[in-house]
């Protein structure tokens, strides 16, 4: 399993937001991992086993899932710089959307 997971809910349509792009880099901006959410919203498999300790970002192409559902949006695309502190534990970072705000926390 990917040491880095994440899922992402439409909080106004109150489903998973399925077929979003996602891509996990390194803070200097070096890709790591590129997915697409499924049908429940989720990226099981995003990047390797273990990182190292380091600042990582998760972008996410939500301007492009909200076009597919016929709704605009303010954020075309939502970006989460996180903290790896701990090579060997599990980082789950979620996202819930709407067409006019986002918010994360770090799941389990």
């Amino acid at each position: 399993m990917s040491q880095i997971t994440t899922h992402i809910l439409d909080a106004a349509l109150g489903s998973p937001a399925r077929g979003v792009a996602v891509e996990l880099t390194r803070g200097d901006g070096a890709a790591i991992a590129t997915g697409v959410t499924d049908d429940a919203g989720r990226v099981k498999d995003l990047g390797p086993e273990h990182l190292e300790a380091g600042t990582y970002r998760l972008t996410f192409a939500v301007g492009e899932y909200f076009a597919g559902t016929g709704r605009d949006t303010f954020y075309p695309v939502v970006s989460i710089d996180f903290s790896v502190a701990d090579s060997e534990q599990h980082y789950h970072v979620p996202l819930l959307i709407s067409p006019f705000s986002y918010s994360t926390y770090r799941g389990n």
